[in-house]
């Protein structure tokens, strides 16, 4: 038996970038009306503390945030914290096809994350990812497509070369 297991997080640099260059004007315009006001303004005071607050809370989401994949001789599971309580898992019996392919994120899915559904193309599918351009491209036999961001790519394949007589022999039923 043959698993395949990997997490990945937003860690990359720019995006932490991002965020600390956006929370500069509002935390900023914040202490600002605070000092102007000598701290006699309540309403200024509270602007800033939910500002603060906010700015905390993204960094501690973007810290929780990952993507964890499994692959083993029943399916493949993936689960996008801390949006998905459980694993979402397809079953090898449930995938027609599943390959391993690179896509462009901005201009297929619209970024990285959870992206796709009913705002996006639906021919695309969902894509499930945190950064690059390689993923775990399945296409299920209800016709849906999941894509699975991965950071591991030589691994996978190997894995799904492993499995794909669980694919193929699922097209002869």
């Amino acid at each position: 038996m043959k698993v395949f297991i990997e997490e990945q997080r937003f860690m990359q640099s720019w995006i932490l970038l991002v965020v600390v260059l956006t929370s500069f004007l509002p935390i900023t315009l914040a202490a600002k009306k605070v000092i102007e006001s000598d701290g006699q303004d309540q309403s200024a005071i509270i602007a800033m503390i939910i500002v603060t607050i906010a700015v905390v809370l993204v960094f501690v989401l973007i810290l929780f945030l990952r993507l964890r994949t499994r692959i083993d001789e029943r399916g493949i599971a993936y689960r996008f914290i801390p949006f998905h309580f459980h694993a979402r898992f397809i079953p090898w019996n449930e995938i027609q096809k599943a390959h391993v392919r690179k896509y462009n994120p901005i201009s297929e899915y619209g970024g990285w994350g959870i992206k796709g559904g009913v705002l996006r193309n639906k021919k695309k599918g969902i894509a499930y990812n945190v950064s690059g351009n390689i993923g775990i491209q399945l296409v299920l036999k209800n016709g849906k497509k999941v894509l699975i961001g991965t950071q591991k790519e030589h691994q996978v394949k190997s894995v799904l070369v492993r499995y794909q007589d669980k694919v193929n022999n699922n097209e002869n039923q």
